[in-house]
Formats: C-alpha cells, structure tokens, sequence
C-alpha cells in the first residue's frame, strides 16, 4: 500500500487518480468522487492508494459513509420480504437479499435472525438509494464472509478499522503470535473478535482498543508489548 501523504482539500481535483484510470480500472473509496471525467475530493486529507486500483482519502470522522468494496460487519434488524435490513452504522440501513449467501436458493435461503452479525461487503453505495451488501465474493464463494458466530463485538473509530485492515499494519501479525484467534474487522468501526477463552478473547479487544489512540509511530513499540497489554 503507497503511503502517499499527498493532502487535499475538499473540491480539489485529484489528477494523480485520473491519470491511473486512464489505464486500468479504479475503484473510489470515501472521499472521492467522479464528476462526468474528473475525481473531485469530498474530504480533507492525506491522499491513499492500495494496489492496483483502489484510492480514498484518510479522514478522520465519526459517521461511516458506505463505499462499494467496504467491508463491514453489520446488525441484522428485520426482514422484508426476499430482503433483510442491516444497521451499518450509515445514516440509513443496508440491504442485503437472501441469494446474496453462497449456495443459497429459494428453498436453502439463509436463516438470519434480528440481532445477528454479518460479515459482508458493499456491493453498491450510492446517495440516492440505500446500500447493498453481499456474503459472497466475485466467484460466489463465502470465503471469510457471512454470519459471524459467538465471539466479542466492539466498536472503535472508523480510522482505526481502516489502520487494521491495512496489509502494512503489524498489530494482527504481533497477535497472532501471541495466541490463536479469529477477527472481523470493518471499515465502518466494528470489530469482532473470538478466542479459545472468554478471558483471552477480552484480553485480545483490550490489546486492540490500546492502538485507539496511537499514532503510527508508536504502533509498533504497542505491539511489542502486546503480553502485557493482554495480561493487564
């Protein structure tokens, strides 16, 4: 992942992200968006790209603003019909169809209940209508998707979901060698975590709420004392 610390303002231009499109395929996360040929900002700050194809802006904020490709863990809240209403912590609720799960038919639908934790990403995400989630990825496969079972679920900020799902990130990687665990987390700050144990499970979201507030620079003296983080 580049990290680019290009800042730009809201209304900007963003040509570097015009240039790329010129050749492949690119996908806008928060911040950006396409007016007719051009990729306007809609946030201010540092200016972020993941390989290949994929550029947002890294803004600090509390509400999340669905993007197409977010991963999100969402609250199932009811059922309508062939659809079931999420709560993504977005200004409405998302929807997603019971075809959206892998080998699912219309006698082998899913059985989702209210209060449920679904793992899943963001199909579609627009401002003039609600957003749309799938189980399944581009093949139909589930893969780590789907109903997230037992476990602990928290909340953090939306920066710090982002900063764990980061393949640069070492904080999962320095856990990992600290026990074995299982970790769901979105980019629309939730976090689901589960271990052998409920004390090593609440020991692991404790580790993890301890980088809340750190900056990138001290990330990694945090995960050098994760045993005592996790032990406190």
């Amino acid at each position: 992942m580049s990290t680019n610390t290009s800042i730009i303002m809201p209304g900007e231009r963003v040509t570097i992200v015009e240039d790329a499109a010129k050749s492949k395929r690119i996908i806008l996360g928060p911040g950006l968006r396409r007016v007719d040929e051009k990729v306007v900002a809609t946030k201010a700050g540092p200016l972020r790209h993941k390989e290949p194809n994929t550029f947002w802006v890294d803004n600090y904020q509390r509400r999340y603003v669905p993007a197409r490709g977010d991963l999100i863990i969402g609250i199932v809240k009811a059922r309508a019909g062939d659809l079931y209403r999420v709560d993504i912590g977005a200004a409405d609720l998302a929807s997603i169809s019971y075809l959206a799960f892998e080998a699912a038919t219309k006698k082998n639908r899913p059985d989702l209940n209210p209060g449920d934790l679904l793992y899943a990403r963001v199909l579609n995400a627009n401002a003039d209508i609600e957003p749309e989630l799938v189980c399944v990825n581009s093949n139909g496969k589930r893969g780590k998707l789907g109903v997230l079972q037992d476990g602990f679920f928290f909340k953090c900020s939306l920066n710090l979901g982002r900063l764990l799902l980061r393949e640069s990130c070492p904080a999962l990687a320095a856990l990992t060698e600290e026990l074995p665990y299982e970790i769901a987390v979105g980019v629309n700050g939730r976090i689901w975590v589960k271990a052998h144990s409920t004390r090593e499970t609440v020991g692991l979201a404790n580790a993890i709420m301890t980088l809340e507030q750190a900056g990138y620079a001290e990330i990694e003296k945090i995960c050098g004392n994760l045993s005592g983080v996790m032990q406190a």
